[in-house]
């Protein structure tokens, strides 16, 4: 008789005892419980307790390094679901781990904020983290990682540490149920005032700069799927319009059916997402 794998041993001698193996998929996920945690712990409505989380960093040290260690070891063979969970959940956990190692944060760069992540110097685009056997910028993660999946929706999961973004969300991304938290980040668009809003009385559309930046994943996305009527606009409005369109109220619905408005990008907000900053 061929010799059994201890993985196979280990999982008769589980179902002797009555417990089921741990499958794949819930492995992947466990391994971001420890996130979903502190996320769970430290963030309200998208605004970050900082202080407190500063106060109980070990835990999200320690996550930190899982996403270097074994476990995060073949991400690039995961199910895509887990491997664009596992992206979201580095590149969100670093940006609070680089806001906390320099909190209170008290810059004097005259174009942010002073308490803006942007006055921590490189943390985008020098400053080098270790994820999965590779070593990566923030930036990085954003423009040759996640572009592969081909869905821009992952680019307002980011939270940047800053109320421009989208709402960062008080969990982890799971790929179990990573289609529902997508889904809800498209739906959160167009309530979010930093990301949409519609000025009816100038007859303008604001839209969040992060759609611009990313403008060639979102027209490849959305744009053939506008309706007929904003044949005229450009490529990038209608890749806006088609992603908003099912989340609006019939009123908003209404305004933009008359096809009279102008879309402008707006500035981005780099002021810090800590609890207590006005949105």
């Amino acid at each position: 008789m061929r010799r059994m794998t201890w993985v196979a041993v280990a999982s008769l001698l589980l179902a002797a005892v009555g417990i089921a193996p741990v499958s794949g998929q819930a492995s992947r996920d466990a391994l971001h419980r420890p996130f979903d945690e502190l996320l769970d712990l430290y963030v309200r409505d998208g605004l970050v307790y900082y202080n407190a989380l500063r106060s109980d960093r070990s835990r999200l040290d320690a996550y930190i390094a899982s996403l270097d260690g074994p476990r995060a070891a073949g991400v690039d063979s995961w199910p895509q679901e887990d491997q664009i969970a596992f992206w979201l959940n580095a590149y969100n956990a670093w940006v609070l781990r680089a806001v906390i190692d320099h909190y209170p944060i008290r810059g004097r760069a005259a174009n942010y904020p002073p308490g803006s992540i942007r006055q921590i110097p490189g943390v985008f685009d020098r400053t080098k983290r270790r994820i999965a056997g590779r070593s990566l910028t923030l930036d990085e993660i954003e423009t040759t990682v996640l572009p592969a999946f081909r869905d821009p929706r992952l680019y307002l999961a980011l939270g940047r540490g800053a109320l421009g973004s989208g709402r960062l969300r008080s969990e982890a991304y799971l790929g179990s149920r990573l289609g529902a938290q997508l889904d809800a980040v498209a739906r959160e668009f167009v309530t979010n005032g930093h990301l949409f809003r519609i000025d009816e009385t100038a007859n303008v559309i604001h839209v969040t700069p992060i759609v611009s930046w990313r403008e060639q994943d979102f027209v490849a996305a959305y744009a053939g799927a506008a309706p007929d009527r904003y044949a005229q606009r450009s490529p990038v409005e209608r890749a806006i319009l088609a992603f908003v369109l099912p989340s609006l109220l019939p009123h908003e619905i209404a305004f933009v059916e008359k096809n009279e408005f102008a879309v402008r990008f707006r500035e981005f907000d780099w002021r810090l997402n800590e609890m207590g900053a006005r949105r």
